[in-house]
């Protein structure tokens, strides 16, 4: 079977059958997963493709990328359409995909329209033929192929969601049809009135195969025969093409994606508090047909996940409208429906039930401790051994409540709830706390005194290394975080790192566009690890990583001969040094897409920690601790030095003018232990002979040598191999690129 054969007798085609794209250029739409330097593009150009999935609406392009697929590749491809096959014509083609690849070294490419509806059975038989590599599976569903297609062909193939088209790649496309004298209707003079075609482009909702059917209805009908005459013109009224398309059923299947995702959309009103929208979508399930009472489970959830202890009321709305709908029914159970989402759309929102679930995952991934003495039954061993000993009754206290340990050792000052702040949970909120406050204070009191009973000294300096080196992942997953969580990213863009270091932004950027792509710039032995870690994956899905900085005249120039713009632009710590930052800012704008934006982390130099933060109130004598604060004001003043000429002020200011749009800003201040080394200290005394001034350039400018001999004694003495708390400042920076640059 072969739903691809020539275009032969296209007069005998319908329109959507003729105007099919052929090529990758002729595509109208998807540009998130097939526009320039995305994943799939490059697969389909490059011929080397793995098992791929399209998912999408009706319409929107699936079969015809396996048509493009198909008139690309040098591989034979095959079609079977999962309505019209079952097991036996997998079997054949399968045998025959082995005879090609043992016989001619060929590979097969198999293409499968409708997947989802073969059954497990015929998905399964197909499985061990695309895991050993003789067929390519291609497959086009319109269902989420997650719930819809066997687990392990999923695992096995990379999944592309295709969407609903917008109004301007309908109007693209039904240019193309009035303008294509050989497959459209380029060679009639076809003239659709003030919002004709507007309305056939509305109507048909995304849906270009709907599109094209209409167009064609409409045209082929107006005149009294069609053809017509080279002379006549074909007038498509406003009132032929509301024949021509009729209005759509809304789209709603109980058991297909509809289902899901309309009931997430109520779920997801209800949380967000918008009344309006959560009676919409109700309108829209029960109207449809959707069974109230799952309805009604679904809200249930929602009282205890969502609100829970903000109004625990809401749990007993909720089940007082499904005790009562189970009583009425339809039609009049409506109104109790509508009034539980009305009061769970309105209630005080909290999540803090989940807490339960971090207590979980402490019980299955921690030691499982022993239930203290003083917690357990005194009933049965209390005098032999000593079970509930100790236990002190809360009702015997002052407001019916005693400090004591209740969680197990291996659990002490372990925090599992934290209140929220609306509705009744705030009420208590403050009692929580300060029962809590009591609690940790006996739990760390004991710990301390421990610690200092029996640790060695050698052996605390090990433990709070360890713990400095843990602080320091976690500042750093913090700041990879919030780049890339300002930045919502989709899993088809691309993101370019202007400066890769060791590939810390770019490997979280790789994971999160699995189907776009991500351009990075590196050097030295970075770039070496870079390559080296990138070899592990297959050649299409790696980063574009290229050797050098991407401030070169050559960079811009290889971005310009690839044609790719980027949705994204993130960096740490890369515009440090650079003496132009709007220079900077502009050329990341100029690969930007519309509305691209730059999500950005910069350490300000000048707000971090100084020496005479440390030794302010640790006995060091005051001239040379006037001598260090004379330096610092020198160091930290350079107006031409480019780590201390600007702050977060300067930076915004340098996004505008580089034609940057909605610029934002957050500071954070980050406090972190550091171990102090005597070759960190020497290391700052040092005369390095560097353009920007610091300690080892500016204190033999205002000290005798004397005096610098003694300075240095003095540092090593008071802060070599000691424990002090480093403060860093960090500017998260966001901005947009302006739509109309002027």
């Amino acid at each position: 079977m072969n739903l691809f054969s020539a275009d032969e007798n296209l007069a005998d085609q319908p329109l959507a059958a003729r105007m099919r794209p052929r090529t990758l250029e002729e595509f109208v739409g998807q540009d998130h997963i097939i526009g320039r330097g995305r994943l799939l593009r490059r697969a389909i150009q490059a011929d080397q493709l793995s098992s791929l999935i399209f998912y999408g609406p009706p319409g929107s392009g699936k079969t015809t990328l396996a048509r493009i697929i198909a008139n690309t590749t040098q591989s034979a491809f095959v079609t079977l359409n999962a309505v019209l096959t079952g097991v036996k014509d997998i079997r054949e083609q399968i045998k025959n995909a082995g005879e090609r690849k043992n016989l001619y070294g060929k590979r097969t490419i198999l293409f499968v329209d409708e997947v989802h509806r073969w059954n497990k059975a015929q998905q399964d038989a197909l499985l061990p033929w695309v895991e050993n590599g003789t067929v390519i599976l291609i497959g086009a569903t319109t269902e989420n192929p997650y719930f819809e297609v066997n687990s392990a062909l999923v695992s096995r193939s990379r999944i592309f969601q295709l969407k609903t088209l917008n109004d301007e790649d309908l109007h693209i496309i039904a240019r193309n049809v009035l303008k294509c004298p050989e497959r459209g209707y380029g060679s009639y003079n076809v003239i659709f009135e003030d919002g004709a075609l507007e309305h056939l482009v509305s109507m048909a909702a995304g849906d270009a195969r709907s599109l094209l059917n209409a167009i064609e209805l409409a045209v082929e009908t107006t005149p009294e025969t069609f053809p017509p005459s080279q002379e006549e013109t074909i007038r498509i009224s406003l009132e032929a093409a509301e024949e021509s398309i009729q209005k759509k059923v809304v789209l709603y299947d109980k058991e297909g994606d509809y289902h899901f995702d309309t009931i997430s959309a109520f779920i997801k009103s209800l949380r967000g508090s918008d009344p309006d929208a959560a009676l919409y979508w109700l309108a829209r399930m029960v109207s449809a047909g959707e069974d109230p009472k799952f309805i009604l489970r679904r809200m249930l959830i929602l009282a205890g996940e969502d609100i829970g202890m903000a109004d625990p009321n809401a749990l007993t709305v909720t089940a007082s409208a499904a005790a009562a709908f189970d009583r009425v029914g339809l039609p009049e159970g409506q109104f109790h429906l509508a009034q539980a989402a009305l009061y769970l759309a309105t209630a005080p929102k909290s999540n803090s039930a989940l807490g339960y679930f971090d207590a979980l995952k402490a019980v299955e991934s921690e030691k499982a401790d022993d239930v203290p003495a003083h917690l357990k039954d005194s009933s049965r061993d209390k005098k032999g051994f000593g079970h509930g000993e100790g236990y002190l009754y809360p009702h015997a206290y002052k407001d019916h409540w005693v400090a004591q340990q209740y969680l197990p050792e291996n659990l002490r000052g372990k925090i599992f709830y934290k209140p929220g702040s609306r509705g009744y949970e705030e009420s208590i909120a403050v009692d929580v706390l300060r029962a809590r406050e009591a609690q940790l204070e006996g739990v760390f009191e004991a710990r301390d005194a421990e610690i200092l009973t029996f640790s060695p000294t050698q052996t605390m300096k090990e433990e709070w290394i360890e713990r400095a080196l843990r602080d320091q992942g976690k500042y750093l997953s913090d700041i990879r975080n919030r780049i890339f969580g300002n930045s919502a990213v989709n899993r088809h863009d691309l993101v370019l790192i202007p400066e890769a270091g060791n590939g810390f932004l770019l490997w979280e950027a790789l994971r999160r566009v699995p189907e776009g792509g991500v351009w990075a710039w590196a050097s030295g032995e970075n770039l070496g690890r870079i390559i080296h870690y990138a070899e592990s994956l297959a050649e299409v899905e790696r980063p574009r990583v290229v050797e050098g900085s991407f401030f070169t005249e050559s960079a811009v120039q290889l971005l310009k001969n690839e044609g790719v713009k980027f949705e994204l632009a993130a960096g740490r710590n890369c515009m440090t040094r650079a003496a132009n930052k709007t220079d900077f800012f502009s050329q990341i704008a100029d690969f930007l897409t519309e509305k691209g934006r730059i999500s950005f982390a910069e350490v300000i130099p000048s707000r971090g920690t100084r020496l005479t933060d440390i030794l302010q109130n640790r006995g060091f004598p005051s001239s040379m601790l006037s001598a260090l604060q004379e330096a610092e004001k020198i160091i930290f003043s350079q107006k031409g030095n480019p780590l201390m000429s600007w702050d977060e002020s300067s930076l915004l200011s340098d996004c505008i003018e580089a034609g940057l749009s909605k610029p934002e800003g957050e500071l954070k201040e980050y406090q972190m232990n550091r171990y102090i080394k005597k070759s960190d200290i020497i290391g700052w005394l040092n005369n390095s002979g560097s353009r920007e001034k610091g300690y080892g350039t500016v204190l033999p400018e205002i000290l005798k040598e004397k005096e610098l001999t003694e300075i240095k004694r003095l540092l090593l003495s008071f802060l070599a191999d000691q424990e002090i708390t480093w403060k860093r400042t960090v500017f998260f920076l966001t901005a947009e690129k302006q739509l109309f640059q002027s």
